[in-house]
Order: structure tokens, then sequence, then C-alpha cells
């Protein structure tokens, strides 16, 4: 089956009736059993021409989207990368925090006309972010949605790789927590980290295979409460001028005290 190529039709039509700052959302890391959930925002350059290669970041390898990233970087107007941690997934439940992570990545970007977002219309999303489009398959078929797709993949994998070197054993550089059978070894043989999630199904299922503890891996983890800086570093969030005063992606929420 032939790559669907993301069009301009949306971006297109917003710039005719006047507005330019149209944000291209998306977000990755939904069905992993660990790790953040991380969105990203791009507003793409009004009438500009479209990146050769950038597609779904699904449909792409690892080596494509980090090809990508830094172009897409490079010719947006703006790019912004938000997240939400272990704790608000398992407080919030993955579709309410998917959700914040994607507010927080668009308040990054300071003022905006008009949202594109993938999937479909999500409750209360307008009060937070003003007026947007929902577009199912959107990272397929939307070039400025397609933009965040790499842009948030490529700082997920990233983070997961930063994780696995902290955590080895997991596989987390390879199946960037996904169930895999690896992982699901892995945490029957080692048990959890701080950085799984412990609401899930799929997790609960994993660990009443050996009825293993639930206790939390190891301590002195306070090395990791820099993971947010390492975050933005790697997004490239200290060159688009973050406000100071956001909410930033809590992901040293996920440490214990």
């Amino acid at each position: 089956m032939a790559v669907q190529i993301p069009h301009l039709r949306h971006e297109r039509a917003l710039w005719r009736a006047g507005l330019e700052r149209i944000v291209g959302v998306d977000e990755v890391g939904v069905a992993p059993t660990c790790g953040a959930v991380v969105a990203a925002a791009v507003i793409v350059r009004p009438n500009g021409h479209r990146i050769p290669g950038v597609r779904d970041s699904k449909t792409l390898s690892a080596q494509q989207r980090e090809r990508l990233a830094p172009l897409i970087r490079a010719k947006a107007v703006a790019v912004a990368v938000g997240a939400a941690s272990v704790r608000e997934i398992d407080q919030l439940n993955i579709y309410h925090a998917t959700h914040l992570a994607m507010r927080r990545a668009i308040a990054r970007l300071g003022e905006h006309d008009h949202v594109l977002v993938d999937g479909n219309r999500i409750a209360g999303f307008e009060q937070h972010v003003g007026p947007y489009t929902a577009i199912v398959d959107g990272d397929a078929r939307c070039y400025s949605i397609a933009c965040a797709s790499v842009v948030a993949k490529v700082v997920r994998d990233r983070m997961m790789s930063l994780l696995a070197a902290r955590y080895p054993g997991y596989g987390w550089e390879r199946n960037q927590g996904y169930a895999t059978l690896e992982h699901r070894l892995a945490i029957r043989r080692q048990g959890l980290t701080p950085f799984h999630r412990r609401s899930f199904l799929a997790l609960q299922r994993t660990l009443a295979g050996d009825q293993l503890s639930m206790d939390l891996l190891g301590a002195g983890l306070a090395d990791l409460a820099g993971l947010e800086a390492e975050l933005d570093d790697l997004a490239g969030l200290d060159a688009i001028g973050a406000p100071e005063n956001l909410a930033v992606p809590d992901l040293d929420e996920a440490l214990p005290v």
C-alpha cells in the first residue's frame, strides 16, 4: 500500500482567511507501559514549501526521523514540546494526560491563531487552546501535524534512551517502553521502576504472571530530576523562548521523594 503524503489544504484554507500562526499538534507515547507521554506543536511558515520526506512518524525509520527533525525546527516559525509525567498518567488516565501534554506544548508557543490536532474532538480543549480543528488521521493527512509527530517521536525516543542507560535490561533504547516480550520478561526478572505506569492493565497482567513485588527499584534517584531540562535540550526549546511562567512538564513527579 502506498504511503500517504500529508498535504497543506487545511493550513492554506486558514491562511486564505487571514490566519497566519497555524499550529499542528500531535502526541506520542500513549500505548507504552512506561515513560512520559510527549506532544509537539509546530507552526509552519505561511505559504512555505513542504520538506520532502515529512509524513506520519510511524511510517518513518528512526534514521529518517532524526534527519527530518532538525530540518523541521529550522524551517518552522516555532516548535515547542510538552509532556505529562508517569504520575500524571496514573492519576488522570492516559486520555486526559495526553491532552494535558498537548496543551503544554501549545502554551509554549505563545500566541497563535488556530490549532490543527490529530484525532477526534476533545471535550473542553477549546477553552485552553482557542479555536481548533480535529483531523482524524491528521498525522498522515495534514503537513503541520505530521511535522509535530516527527518532532515528538524523536524527543520521546531520546528520552527513553536516556532512561535505558539508567535502568538497563528493559530494552527501552529499542522498544521505547512498549510491552514487548523483552520488556515483559525484564519486568518479571527485575521488577518495576519509578517510570512504569502502574495504572496500565497490560503492566498489571505482566506482574500477575509471577506475583512480583510492586516495590520501586533502587534508591538515589535525585539525578533523574534533571530529566525535564534534558527534554528541553533535546527538543531545542531553549532556542524557542518558551514563557518562563508556563507550567512545565512534571517529569520529576515520577520520582520518589
